[in-house]
């Protein structure tokens, strides 16, 4: 079973500057606006889990961080 304990973010659009995030016992959602960058964090713990496929990370034909 896979456990992460945080996750920290660089170069996205919503989270700019590093951000750093606390993945504590017991989260089980992630809520706010639109345009908070909700999609960015599920894509980069799917990301630091395997996945390569361009399409199921919202890249299009090419993402630079799957390369």
């Amino acid at each position: 079973m896979v456990q992460f304990k945080g996750l920290r973010l660089s170069g996205f659009k919503s989270f700019v500057e590093p951000t750093e995030l606390a993945i504590e016992h017991g989260i089980t959602g992630i809520v706010g606006p639109n345009g908070c960058g909700k999609s960015n964090l599920v894509e980069a713990l799917r990301w630091a889990m395997g996945e390569t496929s361009a399409k199921r990370m919202r890249c299009g034909r090419y993402c630079p961080a799957l390369t």
